[in-house]
């Protein structure tokens, strides 16, 4: 059988390390990854093999020419354009008549192939793909098969929520050469997004085969030093070269040491390196042929390519160095640093954890390095959080953090694209949103500039004028240092998950678009941009209806910009109000938390003869009702309020909610026409659904409501003025109304959970609950004839959330707790299997 070998990747992750080799040549313990893997080949019995190139493919020719000297027949099929994996092994396919196997040259991996082309014959398979388990799913692509190892599902690249299995597809397949007959060979074409959903689909039979043993994608730096640390540990079968001592260190040919004794193992030491009197070899250093240390120099968990020299008493610790780089004396290199070939460190110089030093670049003698070599702030590793960026001002995010970020955004739109910018009013948001703008502009894109409006206007722009992207600078909380930047997409949605990684990759790669002096955006300034908002909302409403009841009711705006907006709407509905926390200076208000907000309009309400009292959120997006006697109305309860008040008022459509969202909603429509459309549990995800047709409204429990017809979005303002309009035909107060709904008897709760246990736990989950009445929408929801309960991973932290609803609060206590105690067992289970 042959063999492929994708051996096409760049590595944008691996940089600086993969800027002048593709990412299968990057070393591991003194070999380049391919190498391993064509080892692996022939331990198997592979002996002819055909090699996919894309980028920099003389490098790897001329590293391995014909293969003679491995054993091995080796062919090259070189890509002229970026053809996808299933692409690039269909234009190899003269060369494959007969069944043949699937591997990439960049992970890292000791599998049992036989055992896998041996799965594949016995069970007549079209495609055969090598599974593994592994901690963190979500990079990878989730394959669920049945007992005898039949694909039932796919998932690419899952999020927490819908991680079902920690399983995942190796890339390691073996192929009957028929199937690459579906590939299409006028555009890119890939096996897991499309060729194997598709022939699924065909009802072709796709078996899956978990396999045993190592595998390691060197997609990262981490999991680049990773492997090789695992290498030393031999927790990976692997051949490593040169004569083995004392069990864990390994020398090459013509190693020059002074004392073998200051090589402390697990370590590898490759051919020809130097290590003069005092030098010390730490545990986990991986020195490949040529390297030098001089006196009383030091390195310890640290990977250190081909001909670098490491000067007098220079400290690397925990990094990685390329290849001929040059570390002059008393230098310190701390952990997580990355620094690429070639690359000249001045005598005493610093290089700080987690800078990254491109290629051919001298540092100065002395220079303390805290940056990148492109100026940056350290920033998360993870740039969007719950659908945005956010951080401390001046600390996490920085005007220069803001500006990348914008050009980021610049670059993955086109050129001559239009953006929408909107603030709140504290001056940290001026500096970043100006920033932002700055960025922008320096890729080319034009900015419409609202300066302190809220983000409702913002995104109404992006509906009505067709502006490309919006974004808005706000604080996140009751904390006024943490500065939130959120991003909308037409019709004034929040940004896909797919326009935000486009944002991460151009952020981290720093590959950024800085068109030339003629083209740099224009700003403008729109003009009634606030009344055309107040207008178009206007026209959706029943004025007149809102007119004749004469509404007076108590409003505090939060200190939010609605202050600028909602007079323009109370005037023509002649509603009285009186307001308080209206727009704040630019340095910012004092910061009262909601439960204080609440309380100040309790007291106005209490000395105003008020139908109601509205308060706002900072951004003017979310919604906290009272009754005409000041009491707080629970956020659970306004949300019915809303459905039973639409209901009443004769609409019909489609309503959204996530699916964490109380049953009562079911309840409260039951016989009413609408029906309800059930999303997952992010702002996200509900404001694509409320963005379909025939949506008439959406909402979830906190506050936010979305009326479609009019902006597909929270938008507190909106939501009080259809408040308005409904309440015209109820001939109760607000008081009575609420009576007159249900109690939710929704619990809540988080366990932690750790990150490397999140897959592990939704698996065992899946598994455990299989054949009973699963929702598997986001996350898993377990129904009885009780209730329901559901576990949600949390994208962003080592949690997962416990949500339940029976008949009775004790019934939901009841089943919180059945499946609280069934995924604390499996968390002991594994971490006590990890301990012994």
């Amino acid at each position: 059988m042959k063999a492929v070998v994708m051996a096409g990747g760049e590595g944008t992750r691996l940089r600086p390390l993969t800027s002048n080799q593709p990412k299968p040549m990057v070393p591991i313990v003194g070999k380049p990854c391919m190498e391993h893997i064509l080892e692996l080949l022939k331990s198997h019995g592979f002996e002819d093999v055909v090699v996919t190139l894309a980028f920099l493919p003389q490098a790897i020719r001329g590293y391995f020419g014909d293969g003679e000297s491995l054993g091995l027949r080796i062919e090259y099929s070189v890509e002229e354009a970026p053809l996808g994996t299933a692409g690039s092994v269909r234009l190899a396919s003269s060369r494959l008549d007969e069944p043949f196997l699937v591997i990439s040259g960049d992970a890292l991996c000791d599998v049992d192939l036989t055992r896998l082309v041996a799965f594949h014959r016995e069970r007549g398979a079209a495609v055969t793909i090598g599974l593994k388990s592994v901690d963190n799913p979500l990079e990878f692509g989730i394959v669920v098969t049945d007992d005898d190892g039949k694909v039932e599902r796919f998932l690419e690249k899952p999020s927490w929520g819908q991680v079902f299995s920690d399983t995942i597809n190796t890339g390691i397949y073996v192929l009957e050469p028929e199937v690459l007959k579906h590939v299409p060979t006028d555009r890119p074409y890939d096996f897991s997004k499309e060729l194997f959903p598709l022939l699924l689909e065909m009802g072709r039979p796709i078996y899956g085969l978990a396999l045993d043993g190592y595998w390691q994608d060197i997609g990262n730096l981490d999991q680049y030093r990773q492997a090789n640390f695992d290498a030393l540990d031999e927790a990976v079968r692997i051949t490593i070269p040169g004569i083995r001592l004392r069990g864990n260190v390994w020398l090459g040919e013509g190693v020059d040491v002074d004392a073998i004794e200051g090589v402390e193992g697990p370590a590898f030491v490759g051919n020809y390196c130097r290590i003069e009197p005092g030098a010390a070899v730490g545990p986990y250093s991986v020195l490949s042929a040529n390297v030098t240390l001089r006196e009383h120099a030091r390195t310890v968990r640290s990977v250190i390519d081909a001909s670098t020299h490491i000067g007098r008493s220079a400290l690397v610790e925990g990094a990685i160095l390329g290849r001929g780089c040059d570390v002059r004396a008393h230098v310190h290199i701390h952990e997580g640093v990355a620094i690429g070939d070639q690359v000249t460190l001045g005598a005493q110089s610093v290089v700080m954890p987690e800078v990254r030093i491109y290629p051919h670049k001298e540092i100065d003698s002395g220079a303390h390095i805290v940056e990148s070599v492109i100026w940056e702030s350290r920033a998360s590793s993870r740039l969007f959080e719950r659908d945005s960026v956010s951080g401390l001002v001046n600390v996490d995010l920085t005007p220069e953090v803001a500006g990348r970020l914008a050009a980021a955004l610049g670059t993955a739109l086109k050129p001559g694209a239009r953006v929408v910018a909107s603030r709140e009013s504290a001056a940290a948001c001026r500096m970043l949103k100006r920033a932002m703008v700055a960025g922008l502009t320096s890729t080319g894109i034009e900015i419409a500039d609202l300066r302190v409006l809220p983000a409702a206007v913002n995104r109404h722009l992006l509906k009505t004028q067709g502006y490309d992207a919006g974004f808005h600078v706000g604080s996140r909380g009751a904390d006024p240092e943490v500065i939130e930047i959120r991003f909308f997409e037409p019709p004034g949605i929040q940004m896909t998950v797919e326009l935000q990684k486009e944002i991460e990759k151009n952020f981290y790669r720093q590959e950024l678009r800085r068109v030339g002096y003629r083209q740099i955006g224009e700003i403008a300034y729109p003009v009634r941009a606030r009344e055309a908002y107040a207008q178009d909302l206007l026209r959706g409403l029943d004025a007149e209806a809102i007119r004749r009841r004469g509404f007076r009711i108590v409003v505090d705006y939060g200190y939010s910009a609605a202050s600028f907006v909602l007079p323009l709407l109370l005037a023509p509905l002649g509603v009285e109000a009186v307001t308080a926390h209206a727009y704040a200076s630019e340095r910012g208000p004092r910061r009262d938390t909601r439960e204080e907000t609440i309380g100040q309009a309790k007291r106005l309400m209490g000395a105003v003869d008020a139908d109601l009292g509205a308060v706002f959120d900072r951004s003017a997006e979310r919604l906290y009702l009272l009754d005409e006697l000041g009491r707080e109305v629970p956020v659970e309860q306004t949300l019915l309020l809303f459905l039973r008040l639409i209901g009443s008022n004769g609409h019909r459509g489609k309503l959204a909610f996530p699916i964490t969202v109380t049953s009562q909603v079911d309840r409260i429509v039951e016989g009413s026409g609408f029906e309800i459309v059930r999303t997952p549990a992010s702002l996200a995800g509900l404001t694509r659904a409320a963005a379909e047709d025939g949506v008439v409204f959406a909402g979830a429990v906190g506050g936010g409501y979305v009326f479609p017809e009019f902006l597909p979005a929270y938008d507190a303002v909106a939501s009080l003025c259809k408040l308005l309009e409904l309440l015209t035909t109820a001939e109760r107060p607000v008081s009575e109304l609420v009576s007159g709904l249900p109690t939710p008897t929704l619990v809540q709760s988080e366990l932690a959970c750790p990150w490397a246990l999140k897959g592990y736990v939704m698996r065992m989950l899946t598994e455990e609950l299989k054949g009973r009445d699963v929702d598997l929408l986001d996350g898993i929801k377990l129904r009885d004839e009780r209730g329901w309960a559901q576990v949600l991973p949390d994208p962003d932290e080592a949690v997962v959330h416990i949500y339940a609803e029976g008949e009775t609060e004790a019934v939901s206590e009841e089943l919180a707790a059945e499946l609280r105690a069934l995924v604390s067992s499996f968390i002991q289970r594994e971490e006590a299997g990890a301990r012994s």
